[in-house]
């Protein structure tokens, strides 16, 4: 029996040393004892094991895929199904719909003068890319209106 893991993981943090980590799908954290020539926000599609003997840090087997997964903001409107998301929306709440084909729509309501600092927060988040690797999407386009934002995972 082995403990190799197989899974989509993205990097949180790499130095030249090591690396660590995260499975997108149920959020584990895999410290590696070494650095196999990853990045920070690298997402890898990769089997992991265990370090004799203790198992506390991991070393990658092997890697089927490594990307980047693009986080930009557009500067076309918002689409005409986000605003109706929108419409319904109270400040801070989120609405999501999924994308006709593959990916989704998240829709977020904010006061109007923080939505420039809600589409920063969306760009500097982890989240972002390990959702959007979760979700099986190459790129993430971030849209914003008068009092909301638009969050578009896309293939």
């Amino acid at each position: 029996m082995t403990d190799e893991k197989t899974a989509t993981f993205l990097v949180a943090e790499a130095d030249d040393d090591s690396a660590i980590l995260s499975d997108v799908s149920d959020a584990q954290v895999h410290t590696l004892s070494e650095n196999p020539g990853v990045e920070a926000g690298d997402v890898l599609a990769a089997t992991v094991a265990p370090d004799p003997p203790m198992g506390v840090t991991y070393s990658v087997v092997d890697v089927e895929e490594r990307k980047r997964i693009p986080v930009e903001v557009s500067e076309e409107a918002p689409t005409r199904q986000a605003e109706s998301m929108a419409a319904d929306l109270d400040a801070g709440e989120l609405a999501t719909a999924e994308r006709a084909g593959v990916g989704e729509v998240h829709v977020l309501s904010v006061p109007a003068d923080s939505v420039e600092a809600a589409v920063e927060d969306v760009l500097e988040d982890d989240q972002t890319v390990a959702r959007a690797a979760r979700i099986g999407v190459e790129r993430v386009e971030v849209r914003s209106g008068e009092d909301f934002l638009s969050v578009r995972y896309l293939p």
